[in-house]
């Protein structure tokens, strides 16, 4: 779907991919307010994100109450912090059977959502880095 654009909602100043598309209208906040009160585990986790992804294009980085949302003309990837851990989930159009998967794989709108937990710098390896570079190349722009 290359040309999509995004809709900036503005009530909430928050970018989607869809024109006037159902949300719940909450500001997204600065990343300092965010980390502010996050797990202290949460911040290294999403700084190697962030480094890797700076190597695959321009990213949209959304923190919202319940985590952080990383956009390109939509959402395709979710950090979402955990007591232990930060959960990781993605879209691929195909399903990806591996033992870094956490949670059941479902399948939405002709695509599989997954998830991975990363409980530190060190579980964002190679294997997770490719499924994110995928969901990303995959998204529209």
């Amino acid at each position: 779907m290359v040309g999509v654009s995004a809709w900036t909602c503005p009530e909430c100043g928050r970018r989607f991919g869809r024109a006037k598309q159902s949300h719940e209208c909450a500001p997204a906040m600065s990343l300092e307010d965010y980390f502010s009160t996050g797990p202290p585990h949460e911040r290294p986790v999403f700084e190697a994100v962030r480094r890797h992804l700076d190597t695959v294009g321009p990213v949209h980085v959304e923190p919202v109450s319940v985590g952080i949302f990383l956009k390109r003309a939509r959402t395709f990837a979710e950090l979402r912090p955990m007591q232990r851990w930060v959960a990781l989930s993605f879209s691929l159009r195909r399903r990806v059977e591996h033992p870094r998967i956490t949670r059941k794989v479902v399948r939405y709108g002709g695509r599989y959502f997954h998830v991975v937990n990363l409980r530190g710098v060190e579980d964002f390896d190679d294997a997770v880095r490719s499924w994110l570079t995928e969901a990303y190349l995959d998204s529209p722009p």
